[in-house]
């Protein structure tokens, strides 16, 4: 059973499954736009201000693969 709005719609598993699955895809990607964007906007911001850009503000987030490596690390 998937609830859409009000109603509950019975669904195959693995349509549900690659429904989800997509959705989880495009919201990835929105928020990876928003936050190239925000990145350029606050550089913006600064700049206007007469102030110097910001250090490490360019970071990328570690994926989950890569917190996975670094917590085994740290366990050792």
């Amino acid at each position: 059973m998937v609830c859409f709005g009000d109603m509950f719609i019975e669904l195959p598993k693995a349509k549900t499954k690659e429904m989800l699955q997509k959705d989880q895809e495009q919201l990835d990607e929105e928020i990876n736009n928003l936050r190239k964007e925000l990145r350029v906007k606050v550089n913006r911001l600064y700049e206007a201000q007469g102030k110097p850009e910001l250090k490490g503000f360019n970071l990328n987030p570690m994926t989950a693969e890569e917190m996975k490596l670094i917590n085994r690390i740290l366990e050792c």
